[in-house]
């Protein structure tokens, strides 16, 4: 009798957090979607925690999860239990391991490895290596946690200095793709316990930004936008990040394609405090990518709302379509970092406008229409030299 009562409670349980997370969504059949998300001290709060997180993963439906402090393999492997059709990898770590869960229906030739094992000045946790097909294509994930704290200023005398261990980091992530992944498609994602904004001289990520024809941070948006829409809102910053190489540039371009903080601490009703009690102080953020080689040629047209661009990617020159505009009205184009590198007027009434791209680097560009005020979502447009 004990234990039918004992399984009816877990069944009720598993039926009233369904209801819980009753619209919260993100993957589709069609796109590739790769998560980051520290789910802290996992389990943090025991059965609880793991209940949740099922409920959370399901809910989601991403084809991949690259999990930071993931407590032993007993509790990664208790999560897995409860979840068909995903499996996973668990990599030890004394301070916190990262783990992958992931989709076998889609996720194949799966290949996890530890690389940079000697470099425990730069890496606390060896970066836990990927490498995967999905649809037919090959990709790299990487996925890492850096060293946490500092004072936010970047002291290259110190080696010590957390934000020179940041850095430090970032310098063997880039020489580690260039060497071993010069053409594949790579994310590289994680808690990676610093922010995008920072000044040149503090950015810890100063390998990639300085390469923007190389990489770019799909969650730049995030990081220049609300507060709200940030990662780690207890600071509140946003920490955790997504980068990509210029291989995933044009699929990144595509419709369908989008990055987001995905807020479940709204889909409890004590709010962020009962999410971070019951699962993790983190957000997790995700990456979806339709991957469709078609969709990456230079026939495409991209479309966000009113503005359309086509084609996408280009090399010298972008067209623009949208409805007819009223007086005032301007195309601004900004590069990756955020900085405004044109501004296209344009004539009331006016409903298609061409950037001429050809002295401008290669690299993603988000552009918007303003008539006073920004009209719709940014348009990523990649252009390709």
């Amino acid at each position: 009798m004990k234990k039918i009562s004992a399984v009816l409670l877990v069944l009720l349980v598993s039926l009233h957090l369904q209801a819980q997370f009753e619209g919260l969504e993100f993957g589709t059949d069609s796109t590739l979607e790769v998560l980051t998300w520290n789910i802290e001290n996992f389990p943090k709060n025991g059965q609880i925690t793991i209940d949740n997180v099922v409920q959370i993963i399901k809910a989601l439906d991403a084809d991949v999860l690259a999990i930071q402090e993931i407590t032993s393999e007993f509790w990664l492997n208790k999560l897995l239990a409860d979840l068909d059709g995903w499996d996973g990898y668990y990599a030890y770590n004394q301070y916190a391991a990262l783990a992958y869960v992931y989709k076998t229906e889609v996720i194949k030739d799966v290949n996890i490895f530890q690389i940079y094992k000697p470099y425990g000045r730069e890496f606390p946790r060896e970066p836990l290596v990927m490498e995967m097909n999905f649809m037919g294509e090959a990709f790299v994930i990487i996925n890492n946690h850096l060293k946490c704290c500092g004072d936010t200023y970047l002291d290259m005398n110190d080696d010590w200095d957390e934000e020179k261990r940041r850095y430090d980091a970032c310098v063997l992530l880039d020489s580690y793709i260039n060497n071993y992944h010069p053409d594949t498609r790579v994310i590289l994602l994680g808690d990676l316990n610093d922010i995008l904004t920072d000044s040149p001289a503090n950015n810890v990520f100063a390998a990639f930004t300085d390469a923007p024809e190389d990489y770019l941070f799909a969650d730049m948006e995030i990081a220049q936008g609300d507060t709200a829409d940030w990662s780690y809102p207890l600071w509140p910053s946003h920490i955790d990040h997504i980068l990509i190489t210029n291989e995933i540039f044009g699929e990144f371009a595509n419709s369908g394609s989008d990055i987001q903080t995905l807020k479940v601490d709204e889909y409890f009703d004590g709010g962020f405090s009962e999410y971070d009690y019951k699962v993790s102080d983190h957000r997790p953020v995700g990456l979806k990518l339709r991957v469709n080689a078609s969709l990456g040629t230079n026939e495409h047209a991209a479309a966000t709302g009113l503005l359309k661009a086509f084609p996408n990617p280009a090399t010298d020159k972008v067209g623009f379509t949208f409805e007819p505009v009223g007086p005032g009205s301007e195309i601004r184009i900004f590069n990756a970092q955020g900085m405004e590198v044109q501004r296209l007027e344009l004539q009331q009434g006016t409903a298609t406008a061409g950037w001429n791209s050809r002295g401008f680097p290669g690299g993603i560009y988000f552009t918007t229409i303003f008539d006073g005020k920004q009209s719709g979502k940014a348009l990523r447009v990649v252009l390709l030299k």
